[in-house]
């Protein structure tokens, strides 16, 4: 299992990788615009978010909590990671709205370790929404899959019960890591809690697994660094947010 945490921990989106070092006499030329399309299936949610819509409608602040492991994250590059996108599409979205948002890591919790944490998390922050990533660690550590859809089951009772509305964003997707846990049934247990609770899913592994079949984004390679890193959480955020935007019935937002 060690081994199993080092690969994963040379993922891109765990952000564990150094870019290359630029060589003096190179020409850096600035990266196109990556490619950020999205099924709309893979956007699309019967849940919705009603505190959300009310406070964006109500122009009151907008405050999203993103709870999650190292993925939520590039150290050393905060305002490039997912999270920071979301935010600045939300504000390009709402731009006379005012638009909060924190991020809490748990770094290598499970779900059931992160779940007894988040009623406090709420009291604390106060959030509108919450947006909980979730499901890597627990199949890294091949937790029960039972024991995983309680855990989620029990997050979102208490975030619910907390009074703010509820996003789940399951396990990223990684080739490189196929091989080494089985995410079938992480996936299926957090669709199963979604749809009891009539919560929106964000079915990250799915994205991101169409974006590698498209040849978008090599993620199966590591000789790209932080600089591919930058790029796949600049499409997970934008992606994120007409997810959010949606769900919370409040128009069409641009995905560039």
């Amino acid at each position: 299992m060690k081994s199993a945490w080092t690969m994963l921990s040379l993922t891109l989106l765990a952000a564990c990788l150094a870019a290359a070092p630029v060589r003096a006499g190179d020409t850096v030329e600035p990266a196109p615009a990556p490619p950020c399309d999205v099924p709309a299936y893979l956007l699309a949610s019967e849940s919705s978010l009603p505190k959300v819509t009310d406070a964006v409608k109500a122009n009151k602040p907008l405050s999203v909590l993103v709870v999650g492991s190292r993925s939520s994250t590039i150290p050393g590059n905060e305002a490039s990671a997912y999270p920071a996108t979301l935010q600045a599409a939300l504000k390009e979205a709402f731009p006379a709205a005012t638009i909060d948002l924190s991020v809490e890591l748990q770094g290598k919790s499970t779900a059931e370790e992160t779940a007894g944490t988040l009623v406090k998390l709420v009291e604390a922050k106060k959030p509108t929404l919450v947006i909980w990533q979730t499901g890597t660690v627990d199949a890294m550590r091949a937790v029960d899959p039972d024991d995983f859809r309680t855990a989620i089951n029990d997050g979102v009772v208490a975030l619910r019960g907390a009074g703010t509305d509820v996003v789940l964003v399951n396990l990223q997707y990684s080739p490189r890591t196929e091989t080494m846990i089985s995410a079938p049934p992480y996936l299926d247990n957090i669709k199963v809690v979604a749809q009891q609770h009539d919560v929106p899913l964000f079915d990250r592994f799915a994205i991101m697994k169409q974006w590698s079949d498209a040849g978008y984004f090599d993620l199966f390679s590591t000789s790209h660094g932080v600089d591919l890193a930058k790029k796949v959480h600049a499409c997970l955020g934008r992606a994120l947010a007409k997810f959010v935007i949606d769900a919370a019935h409040l128009g069409p937002v641009q995905q560039n």
